[in-house]
């Protein structure tokens, strides 16, 4: 069987899932998230050296706005910012080459990333609309999580559905070589 890779501009969906990796990877993950176990109380702090000082004005300020348990810190959010930075971050790394490059390998760990996250979600929405600390804002914070929803479902739904995602078998066979030219009358030179 013949198998060739599919070109990324022939694939919309990973070039949209590619964008939401590259966001986790350089915003989400080690910014957003990040600042939040390195700042344990958001009331009483210095600035770190990572994440900038401007980046954690802004969390501080959604957190005041739309989004309290962000200031909050539970230990459960915590333990979900830890498997964001520990797992996740690396997993977007990897994905992100395997999805540029075509590996049909990354497909079982994106089923798994993808179960994980939506998981993860599911709980902080939860905490969102019924928990201690839930948004007296919810459309705004749903909506702001929507991608974190939709993604891991499109990437599980991917993966799962397609067992080469990334590859498509040639329909015209093996690539024949062009036939030499003949300059005797038995083909000999």
């Amino acid at each position: 069987m013949n198998k060739r890779t599919i070109p990324l501009s022939k694939r919309p969906g990973d070039i949209a899932i590619l964008a939401f990796f590259l966001l986790n990877l350089l915003f989400i993950t080690y910014i957003v998230d990040i600042e939040q176990v390195i700042i344990a109380d958001p009331g009483h702090f210095t600035y770190p050296l990572w994440p900038p000082p401007v980046a954690v004005d802004m969390i501080h300020w959604w957190g005041r706005t739309f989004d309290p348990v962000v200031l909050a810190r539970p230990a459960w959010w915590k333990v979900t910012i830890w498997i964001d930075a520990v797992f996740f971050g690396p997993f977007y790394l990897v994905a992100i080459y395997a999805y540029v490059k075509g590996k049909e390998w990354i497909r079982l760990p994106s089923i798994i990333y993808g179960s994980v996250l939506l998981t993860v979600v599911v709980v902080i929405l939860g905490e969102e609309i019924w928990g201690t600390h839930a948004t007296p804002h919810l459309p705004i914070v749903l909506l702001a999580n929507l991608p974190w929803v939709l993604f891991p479902i499109y990437i599980i739904y991917r993966m799962w559905h397609y067992p080469a995602p990334f590859t498509r078998v040639n329909s015209l066979g093996p690539v024949s070589q062009p036939m030499p030219e003949h300059t005797g009358t038995l083909g000999v030179e």
